[in-house]
């Protein structure tokens, strides 16, 4: 562990470097360093680690896009999405492959030829506590790790940021992943609306969303008032269609054929409960099986009601195996989940040993060492935050946040973008909360990947992200 009492803010630079982007050599030079907060006495209280690439030779920068990139958690460093898709070095996926497809050691990295630094200068962030970042003073910790004082501790940096290169004039994107969703909506919000302190009136032109937690509820753990079973409808279905191809349909129109059932005959059993006759019973028994794979007994036990934790025990247990929160193509031997599951988090999730050594390894071992980072500095990959998070938002929600900011920002953008068999962050919470949002129906995106909670994993994958979200930068549609 670092020594607080001995802290001293880091800077690490590399130049003459190049990446290949879709045929065309880009030069690009780095700055990775803290940003520092202090307190009213001007100590050090905690620090915010940012990867900043530069590409060379940009007569003007103030109309050269800035996209600020970060993970979730909360208390997740930026390790996955800095090696998986937006640094010029990525992951390299092998060929050799386990039963689920995931793939094998020895992990190597790669040049990533569709990395973005050809439209838009990267800047990858570890929050404070996570990665490289710290939390000097243990008394203000409360400043730091909750909804408010994340996001305004981002707002600060960002400003930092800015004033330090002279890009305030820039376009300027948010691309947030899983909790960091949550961030970048509040973030935006607190932009245009500030908070008790202050109001920091940064603009921002779009925002991106992966795997996400922007819903309706004060916070993204809120309950929803409809059924959950209804809202997990699309995610269900999809894993079930990766596990058991339960029909000769593609994918997107069996997952939206069942969503059309879901908030209709499925919404309507469910709130007639024990008046339904045994003929309607049974026809939603069987459409319940074809669309999520369960057991009649497991429907009959459950009034029909589909628990997310306990489906992935359900859907491939004719396999003999159970399946990921974070990627239900995923599996691992079938045995009791634990109840607690949803309280206490991922432990048990089987996609989460198989991809962490994975990036670790990359960025640890190739990627710090082009950027010439040299401490003695320990990489914090998870600090698990998110029991103690303060999840409070005063006056609006996270959903809230995004639209006020949309209606306020004319020309603002928001893409979500979500996988399919992604149990952990629901295609049908994303689709209930864009829908009951009051969100400008033309300036928000969404598309759905054949992937988990992470869209980028894969060869194929890594290229339709990344073109995506280039598309989208550049003003275009990212559906089309």
């Amino acid at each position: 562990m670092i020594r607080t009492d001995v802290f001293t803010p880091s800077k690490f630079t590399s130049e003459g470097n190049k990446v290949k982007v879709n045929g065309k050599i880009i030069n690009y030079h780095t700055v990775c360093e803290d940003t520092v907060f202090y307190d009213d006495e001007g100590k050090a209280i905690a620090s915010m680690f940012t990867y900043s690439y530069f590409r060379d030779g940009v007569k003007d920068p103030d109309k050269r896009p800035v996209i600020f990139a970060f993970n979730g958690g909360p208390g997740t460093s930026s390790m996955m999405v800095h090696t998986g898709y937006v640094g010029p070095t990525r992951l390299k996926y092998s060929e050799d492959v386990d039963e689920d497809g995931t793939p094998l050691p020895p992990y190597a990295s790669c040049d990533n030829e569709y990395c973005l630094i050809d439209v838009a200068d990267l800047v990858v962030v570890d929050p404070v506590g996570t990665g490289f970042g710290r939390l000097l003073d243990e008394s203000k910790k409360d400043w730091f790790w909750g909804i408010e004082g994340d996001a305004a501790s981002f707002n600060t940096m960002i400003q930092k940021w800015l004033d330090r290169y002279g890009r305030w004039k820039s376009p300027k994107y948010l691309m947030g992943e899983s909790y960091g969703c949550t961030r970048v909506a509040t973030i935006a919000g607190m932009s245009t609306f500030g908070n008790e302190d202050r109001a920091f009136g940064t603009a921002f032109d779009g925002i991106i969303f992966i795997g996400n937690t922007v819903t309706n509820g004060t916070h993204f753990a809120d309950k929803k008032p409809v059924y959950p079973a209804i809202l997990s409808m699309p995610t269900l279905t999809a894993v079930h269609w990766y596990q058991n191809h339960p029909t000769d349909q593609g994918l997107e129109e069996y997952v939206y054929e069942a969503w059309d059932w879901a908030g209709t005959e499925y919404l309507t059993a469910l709130f007639k409960g024990e008046a339904m006759t045994p003929k309607e019973r049974e026809k939603i028994i069987k459409k319940l099986i074809h669309y999520t794979g369960v057991s009649r007994e497991y429907l009959e036990d459950r009034d029909l009601v589909i628990e997310d934790v306990d489906y992935r025990a359900q859907v491939a247990r004719n396999k003999g195996r159970a399946v990921a929160r974070l990627d239900g193509r995923i599996t691992r031997p079938l045995y009791e989940l634990h109840t607690s599951e949803p309280t206490w988090g991922l432990r048990d999730d089987p996609s989460v040993g198989k991809y962490d050594p994975f990036f670790q390894s990359v960025l640890c071992g190739d990627v710090f060492k082009k950027l010439n980072i040299d401490f003695d500095r320990n990489f914090v990959n998870s600090a698990r935050l998110y029991p103690s998070w303060n999840n409070e938002l005063k006056g609006r929600n996270t959903a809230q946040c995004l639209s006020d900011t949309m209606r306020r920002m004319p020309t603002m953008r928001a893409f979500f973008m979500n996988g399919w068999y992604d149990l952990c962050t629901e295609t049908g919470i994303l689709w209930y909360t864009m829908n009951h949002s009051n969100f400008p129906k033309d300036r928000i995106f969404f598309k759905g990947y054949e992937a988990g909670h992470m869209v980028y994993l894969g060869e194929e994958n890594v290229k339709l992200v990344c073109d995506d979200i280039r598309k989208f930068v550049m003003g275009k549609d990212p559906t089309k």
